[in-house]
């Protein structure tokens, strides 16, 4: 399994987010061309505001690793990380990230406060970004509109 297809297995833990009733985002973690970390948000199912999908991937990540740190890992999310989620990228040393649909108003990688960008970064991985951003962002729009009624 290689490239966007990383992306589909990442949009696979997003719609499982959403029968669960939380915002559909997915991740996964990916070492050597396999997956070794998947999930989605579960903020409301673990009453943890910090329970993204970015973060439940990373720690599964590090667990099945046994470090801290993913030097050697790509994550693949179906949204721009917020800053939280970015803050915590930099600190596991992922390698390179891929995201989906862009967040103008939560995301922290090219909007908001572009966290890689600052100078207090301890490390920035690189960044590739709209990979099936259409259909990660149409399902948060139905998500949404659907809460809206």
């Amino acid at each position: 399994m290689v490239g966007t297809s990383f992306m589909a297995e990442a949009m696979e833990e997003a719609r499982a987010a959403e029968a669960r009733g939380e915002v559909p985002v997915g991740a996964v973690v990916v070492r050597a061309g396999e997956i070794i970390a998947r999930g989605g948000n579960r903020t409301l199912e673990l009453k943890d505001p910090t329970a993204h999908a970015e973060l439940l991937v990373i720690r599964q990540a590090a667990a099945g690793l046994g470090s801290e740190r993913l030097t050697d890992c790509d994550l693949w999310v179906t949204l721009e990380p917020c800053a939280m989620c970015s803050a915590a990228i930099s600190f596991a040393r992922i390698r390179r990230l891929y995201y989906g649909a862009p967040d103008l108003k939560m995301g922290a990688v090219e909007h908001g406060p572009r966290f890689f960008g600052q100078p207090t970064c301890h490390h920035a991985p690189e960044v590739y970004s709209g990979i099936a951003e259409r259909e990660a962002a149409d399902m948060l729009k139905r998500f949404f509109e659907a809460r809206r009624g």
